[in-house]
C-alpha cells in the first residue's frame, strides 16, 4: 500500500482492533456503569484529530471538569470539525461545567452555540470577535440563536449604526454574510474582505457588491483600473462581478483572469457553480463588445476554425468558442477522442446543451460506459428514458454519475436502477462513496432493497436532507439493520441520523431511555409525528440538551408544535416570552437590542445539489457488537479515507488574521488560490472512523418496545 498508507494504518489499526475488543462486551473493562475509567477518559482528551472528530455527547457527560476543558481546548488546537450535532450539545457541557469563560481557548465554531446572555459587556467584543471565525451556517437549524448572534455584536458595537466602519468590519468577520444589502452598499470598503468568507451572496447581496465595485470606492479603483492582482485578491466575490463591469474592463487584464479561473476550476480548486456563474457573466459581456450577435442554429459555418485537441486544453478555449462555434467546428471524431478535456471546461448552460446533443448523434444507441464516467456535469440533462439505454455495469460508474456535480434527484434512481439491472449490488462502501443525501432519491424499492449488513457497513449516512417519505422508509431499513443492537445507548448511536422517519412510540421509548437527544437530530423530526408528543415527553427526550428550545423556537418544525401548546406548558418551558437572545428555561434573560440592519439569509440554505437545506452531519458509528471480521475491512478503508480527502485549515485568506469559517477548516488547500470555493460533500463517516464513543461500549437499558430483538447482527 505504500509508504505513506503504511503510516496511516498502523497507529490507527492497533488502537482498532483494541477499542473493538475493549467494546465487545456490554460492560467492558476500564467503564462501569458509575462512570468513565481514568485510563480511557485520558486516551479521548490525548486522541488526534481523526478519533477528537468521532466526539459523542453522551459519554462525555461522564468527563470531569479538567478533563472535558482538556478536550475542548484539545479540539480547539487539533482545529477538529464537528458538526452541528455535536457542537450544540458539547456547548451545553461547557455551560454546565462553567467552561463558557474559558472562550479564547474554545472552537471558534463551539462559541456560535453558547448561552450568549451568559457573555458578559466586559467579554463581549472578544467573544464575539472570535465567534465571528466560526461557521454560522452550522446554525441552520437554530434560526433563533443565529439573530440572536446578530444582535449581540451589534450590541458590542453599541448599538444600530448607519455605516459599519472598518473596525466594525474587522469585529464582526464572516457574521457580515447575514447582512442585507443596504448596510452592505454603506459600509466601509473593507466588507469586501467579510464578504469574501460567505459561502454565497443573495441576489440582493451580489447587487450591492457590484454596486461597491462600480463605484470604485474599493482599494481596486474603478473598473478601467483593474488589474490582474487585484481581481484574484477578490478571491470567491469576484465570480459575482456584472457583465456591465466586465465590460469596462480592460480586455488584457479580463483575458488573463478568465484563463486563472479555467485553470482554478480544472484544477479542482473552483466549483462548477461558481466557474459556470463567472464564465456566463464574463462571456454576456464579451458578447456585447461586438457589433451583434448571430442566433445559434444548425449548420451555421464554422468562422474560427476546426476544433482541435490542444484548443480543449486552452484556457482560453471557451473566449475563442462561443456554443454557436462549439456546435459548428466540434466534429464527432474529435468529440469521441477528447470528450474529457472538452468537459473539464466550465461549459456554460447552453454549451452544455450543445454536447449532450452531438453525443447523442455520435451514440444513438446509448453512451458506453467509458463515456459515461466523464459526463457528471452533464448528467442533470439527461431524462430517464435517456438514462435507459445506458450500460451501467461498474460502481466506479455509479460513483462518477452520482458524484456532487453530477446527477440529481429522478437521475440518481436511474443510474442506480441500470446498474442493478446488470446484477450490481449496492453495498456499504457504495452508499459511503455516493453519500446520504442520495438515498433520498433511491426509489423505496431500491433502499428496502439494499442488504442489512450493507446498511450496517455504511454506518450513520446523513439523510436529513430527505422528504419526509423517504424519512420513513429509510428508518424502517436502519431498523432492521440496527434493531439487533443489545443496548439503547447503541441502538440509538447508530439510528440518531435517521429518527426524522421515526414513529412516536419510538420517541417517547426513547425518551424514556435519558438519550439526551441534540436540537439538531430533534428539528428533523417527523412535524405529524411531533404533534403528538407531550412537554413531558419532550423534556425527557431532550434532557439535559431542552434549553435549546429557544435557540430553534422560530423553526419551522419546533414553532409548529409550540403553537400547539398553552400558555402554561410554555411557561414550563421557559419559552413563555420571546426574548431576542436564547434563554436557559430555569431563569429569564434580557434581550439583546434588535437592529434593522440584519436579516435571515435565504440564500444559505441551499447550497447543496438540488437545492438542499445544509445538514447537520452525521455521526461515527460505533462498533459495538459488530464482529471483527465485519468491523476491520471498514475500518482499514476509513483510514485510508481520511488520510486523503481531509481538508486542511488553511488561514491565507482570512480577515486580517480571522479564518474564513467555510473556506478553512472545511475545505482543502486553495493552491495558487486564495480560496476554494467548491463545497464537495464529503462522504458520511464510517465504522471504522473510530469514534472515541467505544471507548465506553454499549452501557444502558434495553428498550422497553418489543421490536428490538437481543441477537447479535448478522
Amino acid at each position: 500500500m505504500g509508504p505513506r498508507a503504511g503510516a496511516l494504518v498502523s497507529p490507527g489499526l492497533a488502537l482498532l482492533v483494541s477499542l473493538t475488543a475493549h467494546c465487545s462486551h456490554p460492560q467492558a473493562e476500564g467503564t462501569s456503569q458509575g462512570g468513565l475509567d481514568a485510563s480511557w477518559a485520558d486516551l479521548w482528551v490525548s486522541a488526534n484529530t481523526s478519533f477528537l472528530q468521532g466526539f459523542w455527547c453522551q459519554p462525555a457527560s461522564q468527563l470531569s471538569r479538567e478533563q472535558l476543558a482538556a478536550l475542548i481546548r484539545r479540539m480547539a488546537t487539533q482545529r477538529v470539525f464537528l458538526r452541528a450535532w455535536q457542537l450544540s450539545c458539547l456547548a451545553n457541557l461547557a455551560a454546565w461545567q462553567g467552561l463558557q469563560g474559558d472562550f479564547e481557548l474554545h472552537p471558534p465554531d463551539l462559541l456560535l452555540f453558547y448561552d450568549l446572555t451568559q457573555v458578559t459587556e466586559a467579554d463581549c467584543r472578544a467573544f464575539i470577535r472570535r465567534a465571528a471565525q466560526g461557521d454560522t451556517e452550522l446554525l441552520a437549524n437554530l434560526p433563533d440563536q443565529r439573530a440572536a448572534l446578530q444582535h449581540r455584536a451589534l450590541a458590542c458595537l453599541g448599538g444600530p449604526r448607519p455605516r459599519l466602519s472598518a473596525s466594525d468590519l474587522l469585529l464582526l468577520g464572516a457574521l457580515v454574510c447575514d447582512m442585507d444589502a443596504s448596510s452592505i452598499a454603506a459600509a466601509d470598503p473593507q466588507v469586501l474582505h467579510n464578504l469574501r468568507c460567505c459561502p454565497r451572496l443573495t441576489d440582493a447581496q451580489q447587487a450591492a457588491l457590484n454596486r461597491l465595485l462600480a463605484s470604485g470606492r474599493s482599494a481596486l479603483g474603478l473598473p478601467g483600473s483593474w488589474d490582474l492582482e487585484g481581481l484574484q485578491a477578490l478571491g470567491p466575490l469576484a465570480t459575482y462581478i456584472s457583465p456591465g463591469l466586465w465590460v469596462q474592463v480592460q480586455e488584457a487584464v479580463g483575458l488573463d483572469f478568465f484563463g486563472s479561473i479555467v485553470a482554478a476550476y480544472r484544477a479542482g480548486q473552483l466549483s462548477q457553480r461558481d466557474a459556470q456563474r463567472f464564465v456566463t457573466g464574463f462571456l454576456k459581456a464579451k458578447a456585447k463588445l461586438v457589433s451583434s450577435r448571430p442566433k445559434r442554429h444548425t449548420g451555421r459555418p464554422c468562422t474560427r476554425g476546426d476544433i482541435t485537441a490542444a484548443m480543449l486544453h486552452d484556457d482560453l478555449f471557451l473566449v475563442r468558442y462561443d456554443c454557436t462555434q462549439l456546435e459548428s467546428c466540434l466534429d464527432s471524431r474529435m468529440l469521441r477522442t477528447n470528450l474529457d478535456p472538452l468537459l473539464q471546461q466550465p461549459l456554460p448552460a447552453e454549451c452544455q446543451q450543445v454536447v449532450k446533443a452531438k453525443l447523442m448523434q455520435v451514440y444513438p444507441g446509448g453512451l458506453p460506459e467509458d463515456q459515461l464516467r466523464l459526463i457528471p456535469s452533464l448528467a442533470y440533462l439527461y431524462s430517464r428514458a435517456e438514462i435507459g439505454q445506458w450500460h451501467v455495469t461498474s460502481k466506479d460508474t455509479v460513483v462518477a454519475l452520482l458524484s456532487p456535480d453530477g446527477a440529481l434527484e429522478n437521475q440518481t434512481e436511474a443510474v442506480l436502477q441500470k446498474f442493478l439491472d446488470h446484477n450490481g449490488t449496492v453495498t456499504g462502501a457504495l452508499l459511503v462513496a455516493i453519500g446520504g443525501s442520495r438515498l433520498c432519491w433511491m426509489s423505496p424499492q431500491q433502499i428496502q432493497a439494499i442488504r442489512p449488513s450493507e446498511f450496517r457497513l455504511a454506518g450513520a449516512l446523513d439523510v436529513s436532507s430527505c422528504p419526509q417519505s423517504r424519512k420513513n422508509v429509510l428508518y424502517a431499513k436502519a431498523r432492521e439493520a440496527f434493531g439487533s443492537a443489545r443496548t439503547t445507548a447503541a441502538y440509538y448511536r447508530f439510528m440518531r441520523p435517521y429518527l426524522g422517519g421515526a414513529p412516536v412510540e419510538e420517541l417517547r421509548h426513547l425518551a424514556q431511555a435519558n438519550v439526551s437527544m441534540d436540537i439538531d437530530t430533534f428539528t428533523n423530526l417527523n412535524p405529524r409525528v411531533l404533534q403528538s408528543l407531550s412537554v413531558g415527553n419532550v423534556t425527557t427526550l431532550l434532557g439535559q440538551n431542552v434549553g435549546d428550545l429557544q435557540k430553534a423556537r422560530s423553526h419551522p418544525t419546533i414553532s409548529s408544535w409550540l403553537r400547539s401548546l398553552n400558555q402554561s406548558a410554555l411557561g414550563e418551558l421557559g419559552l413563555d416570552k420571546h426574548p431576542t437572545g436564547p434563554t436557559r428555561p430555569t431563569h429569564s434573560t434580557t434581550g439583546t437590542p434588535s437592529t434593522t440592519l440584519w436579516t435571515p439569509h435565504p440564500g444559505l440554505t441551499s447550497h447543496r445539489p438540488g437545492g438542499h437545506a445544509p445538514s447537520s452531519g452525521s455521526p461515527p458509528v460505533p462498533l459495538g457488537h459488530l464482529p471483527l471480521a465485519v468491523a476491520l475491512p471498514s475500518g482499514l478503508l476509513w483510514l485510508l479515507y481520511r488520510g486523503t480527502l481531509w481538508p486542511s485549515w488553511d488561514c491565507s485568506h482570512g480577515l486580517q488574521g480571522q479564518c474564513c469559517p467555510s473556506t478553512t477548516s472545511r475545505k482543502a488547500g486553495a493552491g495558487r488560490w486564495s480560496w476554494t470555493p467548491g463545497q464537495a460533500e464529503m462522504p458520511a463517516p464510517g465504522p471504522g472512523d473510530l469514534a472515541m464513543s467505544h471507548i465506553l461500549g454499549p452501557t444502558g437499558p434495553a428498550p422497553a418496545h418489543t421490536q428490538l430483538q437481543e441477537q447479535e447482527p448478522d
